[in-house]
Order: structure tokens, then C-alpha cells, then sequence
């Protein structure tokens, strides 16, 4: 997630009367309901949003392959056309573009962050090109303004909502200190994460915004701990900033546990960390699909693409598995509501997505309607233990 600023000016530029207008006016732009399906597919591939876009675009490329060797979908194969975004916003708009007026594509999956999809969505909108949304910032859906986005990815709430219930509910811990960043995500995720916190009757004992490139987190882990903080919760997706709090809560000798952004058991955070014990009593946002059971396993679905796509990644899954379950279940729901339109003609693959009742994936079963355009369900989140990371997958937190 990247920053916001200068993007909500367009935003407001793009309103819904411009989505309607831009629906009427740009009909040429659709391919024919023939030939290869087209796809398009906005990803930061180089850039410092790499390393979760390399792991969804395998998830991207498997499916398309997958559908392709099986015959297409209705006896059409599919042809992706990848654009390395590099994490710029400015450079999303313009591939956005190109893929909708000059490759005609039928639908765009991605961006595969905040900041770029907050100006691509409305773009992509306002030509009627359905949408995959694979960002978290709640405000990429509207089925009124966006109609024909459909997120795969959890919304930023579920996240924080999943974190506040195991804080309060699950250690009942009351005295919260949040820390968050100084990016329009940082900052935006820290207010909200405030603001359910007193819907629960939570006020926090410390709050901050910080630099994501900081050096030190000791003085603010320190007035942390001085004003009674029994829980640390950061949102900020900076993994360095994110190990520089884990490494100053270990200086101190604070034993105080940290629930925050997924980012926190991300595997670059390991090589940051002063001593690897600085990482125990870190829990993480999670995923019931990339989580281990009671029995030590995975989900069916999860084991069963894990052994199909390993080969092709080497023989190992060094990074967390659940980016490359979503990249395959954005292609595979496509897959579905083409089947069900008979078509891609976009009014009837917006109708087909808004069918959607439990559409089965890897990384989650999902439901759209004509008035939800978040199909990732609250049950698909989990807490998890961060330092367990097993073939990118993790332990469940204990509850």
C-alpha cells in the first residue's frame, strides 16, 4: 500500500456520473467475443512492491497456463498481457489505459496495491472494464461508483477488525499503543484502527505516525511503555519499520506482545532482526488457507495447488504462499463468470459476477451480490503466530 496523497483530487474528478458517462461513450474499446480472451494484468513487478507481485504473478501465469492446457474457457484460450507498473501510480494509469483502448483487453487484474489502485480504479471504471481488485483500502469498491470492480483480497477493516478481537478478546489486553506510518496507508489505517477501538470502548494509551525509514523506534517504544501499554499494534506495511519496533521492544527487555499488519511475519523481517527471539510474541493478520490446522495440514485446495505449482518454483516456496493464491483466484473466478455469462461482453460479466454465492478458491470461497463487491469472507481471516513460517505458510496464534 503506497501513498494517497494527490490521488483524492482525482477521485473526486471521477465520480459516478463520469463511470456512467464513460460506461455510454467508450464501448469500442471492448473486444470481440471471439478469439483469445484477453487480460490484462498491472503489476509492480520491479520496484520496492516486488516481492509480493513476483509471488501473485506466479499464481497469474499458473491459471492462465492451467485453463489454456485444459482448452480455454468455451473452446477460447487465454492471452495475458503482463505491464510492470514498478509501484508508480502514474505509470499504472497509463498501462490502464493502453490495455483498455489499444490491447482491447476484457477485464484488468490489479494493481497490486493501494496507492496505484486508487487512481486505476476509476480509470478502469469509467470505461466499463471489469476489475479485479486485489487491494485493500475499502474505498475501491462501490457498486454505485465502480461497478464492475469485484475485490479478491480481504478489505484494510477485515485486517483490523481480525487484530483488534484477538488484542481485547483473545489476550484481553485494554492499554493499546498504535504505531503507524506517515504514508496516506499508515496514516488513514492508524485513525481507523483507532476509531473501532472506541467502537469497542478502547481508547489507546499512545499513538504515532512515524517515518517508514526511521532509523529507531527505542523512543517510541519507550513512551510506549511509559504510558502502560499492555499490547503494541502497528499498521504500516514498511517490513523495516516493522523490525526496527520488534528490535526495540527486544533491547528494552519488554516482553510486550506486538498484533499488527501482515507485513509483520513477512520473511525479509527475519534478516533484520537483532537476535531471532525478538520475534517471539508477534502475532500476525492471517489466512485460514495458508495457516496450519489441528492436524498439522493445510486446506485441501492450498495443498493441492502448492504440489501443482512447486515444480515451477523451484522445488521450494521460499515467500508467503497465500499472494500466489489470490493471483490464481483472480484468474479462476474470471474463468467462472465467463462461463456462466456465455460471453465477455461487460454488463453480462458484471451480472455473472454479481451471482457469485460461494465460488471456490485457494485462497478463499467467495460471495458478491448486486449490492457487494467484497467477496472475501470474515471467516478466511486468522491470527497467526509470526516466526512459523513453514513453506509459506504459518502457525495459528494460540486462542
Amino acid at each position: 500500500m503506497t501513498e494517497r496523497r494527490g490521488v483524492k483530487r482525482l477521485l473526486q474528478c471521477l465520480g459516478a456520473g463520469a463511470v456512467v458517462l464513460g460506461m455510454g461513450a467508450s464501448a469500442t474499446a471492448f473486444a470481440a467475443d471471439d478469439g483469445p480472451i484477453r487480460i490484462g494484468w498491472l503489476s509492480s513487478l520491479t520496484g520496492p512492491l516486488s516481492s509480493a507481485a513476483s509471488a501473485e504473478n506466479q499464481g497469474v501465469q499458473f491459471a492462465v497456463e492451467q485453463i489454456n492446457a485444459a482448452g480455454g474457457i468455451n473452446g477460447r484460450k487465454l492471452e495475458l498481457i503482463t505491464r510492470d507498473t514498478a509501484g508508480d501510480p502514474t505509470k499504472a494509469v497509463n498501462y490502464a489505459n493502453q490495455l483498455i483502448y489499444s490491447e482491447k483487453v476484457a477485464a484488468i487484474i490489479g494493481p497490486v496495491n493501494s496507492g496505484e489502485s486508487l487512481a486505476t480504479v476509476p480509470i478502469v471504471a469509467r470505461s466499463g472494464t471489469p476489475n479485479m481488485v486485489i487491494s485493500t483500502v475499502d474505498e475501491l469498491t462501490d457498486p454505485h461508483r465502480y461497478p464492475r470492480a469485484f475485490r479478491v483480497i480481504n478489505t484494510n477493516e477485515q485486517w483490523l477488525n481480525g487484530a483488534n478481537h484477538y488484542a481485547l478478546d483473545v489476550l484481553k489486553r485494554r492499554k493499546v499503543a498504535i504505531i503507524g506510518d506517515t504514508s496516506g496507508y499508515g496514516t488513514s489505517t492508524a485513525k481507523r484502527a483507532a476509531q473501532l477501538l472506541a467502537a469497542k470502548g478502547v481508547t489507546p494509551v499512545y499513538s504515532v505516525l512515524v517515518d517508514a525509514n526511521q532509523t529507531s523506534l527505542n523512543d517510541e517504544m519507550s513512551k510506549a511503555r511509559a504510558a502502560g501499554a499492555d499490547v503494541v499494534m502497528p499498521w504500516s506495511a514498511a517490513t523495516g519499520l516493522l523490525a526496527r519496533i520488534l528490535n526495540a521492544r527486544g533491547d528494552m527487555g519488554w516482553d510486550v506482545p506486538v498484533v499488527g499488519h501482515p507485513a509483520i511475519m513477512g520473511t525479509p523481517i527475519r534478516a533484520l532482526l537483532n537476535k531471532p527471539s525478538y520475534w517471539d510474541n508477534t502475532y500476525s493478520v492471517g489466512y485460514a488457507s495458508t495457516t496450519y490446522g489441528p492436524n498439522g495440514e493445510l486446506p485441501p485446495a492450498t495443498r493441492k495447488l502448492m504440489q501443482e505449482i512447486t515444480p515451477r518454483l523451484g522445488g521450494k516456496i521460499d515467500f508467503t504462499f497465500w499472494w500466489v493464491a489470490m493471483g490464481y483466484d483472480s484468474v479462476k473466478l474470471l474463468e467462472q463468470a465467463v462461463k456462466t455469462a456465455g460471453s465477455t461482453d461487460p454488463a453480462a460479466l458484471q451480472k455473472a459476477f454479481e451471482g457469485m454465492r460461494n465460488a471456490q478458491g485457494v485462497y478463499a470461497n467467495y460471495a458478491y451480490s448486486p449490492t457487494q463487491r467484497n467477496g472475501f469472507p470474515d471467516s478466511g481471516i486468522v491470527i497467526d503466530r509470526a516466526n512459523t513460517f513453514k513453506d509459506g505458510s504459518f502457525e495459528r496464534a494460540p486462542n
